[in-house]
């Protein structure tokens, strides 16, 4: 592993340790073809980004995205910032001939999301890649569950349903935070986990949302604004703000190879931590997965004998599952943080083979024009809207 891929952070928050734990790990659990070295974390706040830096590992701090674009000594740029900056970043960066890994949902708007997509089309005519984490379709039971589905397990997909149920906003006075803040994060439920459950779906059964009719709401249409340099747990400062995106998601979806589906992300879903759910029927057999049990794939056989049908528990842990080989023996299982390892070993991979990473920014577009259909038909009494460019 004498080649060397070094890597460009610009961001320091949640995602930016989930990151920082991918591309530290990798390496050493996957026989990568080059080895992703974490050169430069890049943060407006010089001490607390030196901080983490130092805990997460990363060599040298930077307070400028554009500082890490200058240096020559970087190949790969991975944004994990507020939706509003990537567009900005990441165009700025596959033009710098960086390659780039930008955190979902792309962007915060179609028109930003299409700049993004033509970018990196344009790059990829020079060598430059790029790809949007949605690291969950990297858990092994979603990709077994895709496999399992490709081969025609299913038969003839039918219904789709997909749900993403947290409830970290049920408290009223929780404080206003970036997310609920329209002009920063592009929107609310819809955007930041609905995303991952309309990538998921779609992934599992390797068709595409056509047409959609959905439903937003708002529960909690004001919040306590935080005071200088507070954090979510902070305390409040004076005064109240607007929430300005979406509590509550739901939508039905047709997809492009027949199939109907129904989608909910709620961050109002009391008890629910981070349920993301998709349950797949077909003609010959169904899925479930859930992260809340991320362990497992529940499949139920169609084309058993009547008296040997039911949903059976498939601990995806054997060695023959994706991904698990590198890990720990059979039973001994993985966590949240894996699927950043596996995005970062499988970037890697296609950066080396000069092979286009998945899913890639026109899959991320493609993903924006969903959600921004699904807020237009809210919009418009939830009519039937189209997803088509």
């Amino acid at each position: 592993m004498s080649a060397q891929l070094r890597v460009g952070m610009i961001g320091n928050g949640f995602m930016g340790a989930a990151h920082s734990q991918g591309w530290r790990v990798a390496p050493r659990f996957f026989e990568l073809p080059a080895n992703p070295q974490m050169a430069v974390m890049v943060g407006r706040d010089a001490k607390k980004n030196a901080d983490l830096a130092a805990k997460w590992g990363w060599e040298d701090t930077a307070t400028d995205y554009r500082e890490v674009l200058e240096r020559d000594d970087i190949d790969v740029v991975d944004i994990v910032t507020p939706g509003d900056t990537h567009a900005e970043i990441a165009i700025a960066a596959l033009e710098a001939g960086k390659h780039v890994l930008c955190e979902k949902p792309l962007a915060n708007t179609v028109d930003e999301a299409r700049r993004m997509a033509e970018a990196a089309a344009a790059a990829k005519a020079n060598g430059v890649l790029a790809m949007v984490g949605f690291t969950y379709r990297r858990v092994p039971a979603a990709t077994f569950a895709r496999d399992l589905v490709a081969r025609g397990a299913l038969g003839d997909i039918r219904q789709v349903r997909a749900q993403y149920l947290q409830d970290w906003l049920i408290d009223a006075e929780a404080p206003l935070t970036w997310r609920l803040k329209k002009d920063q994060a592009g929107s609310g439920a819809l955007g930041d986990i609905g995303a991952h459950a309309i990538d998921m779906a779609q992934f599992i059964t390797g068709q595409r949302v056509g047409s959609v009719s959905g439903i937003l709401e708002t529960f909690v249409k004001e919040r306590p604004i935080l005071g200088e340099g507070q954090g979510l747990s902070g305390t409040a400062g004076s005064g109240r703000g607007e929430v300005t995106v979406d509590d509550f998601a739901a939508f039905t979806g047709r997809f492009d190879g027949g199939a109907l589906g129904t989608f909910e992300a709620t961050r109002f879903a009391t008890g629910r931590k981070n349920a993301l759910r998709v349950e797949v029927a077909g003609d010959k057999g169904s899925i479930l997965f859930d992260m809340e049990d991320m362990n497992s794939l529940q499949y139920y056989d169609a084309t058993a004998p009547s008296t040997e049908r039911g949903f059976k528990r498939i601990f995806v842990t054997d060695a023959d599952h994706p991904y698990v080989g590198a890990w720990w023996p059979a039973g001994h299982m993985l966590g949240y943080e894996h699927g950043f390892v596996h995005q970062a070993k499988d970037l890697v991979e296609a950066i080396v083979a000069d092979e286009q990473p998945t899913p890639s920014f026109e899959d991320g577009y493609q993903v924006q024009r969903v959600l921004d259909s699904v807020e237009r038909s809210s919009d418009n009494g939830s009519a039937w809207t189209s997803t088509a460019a």
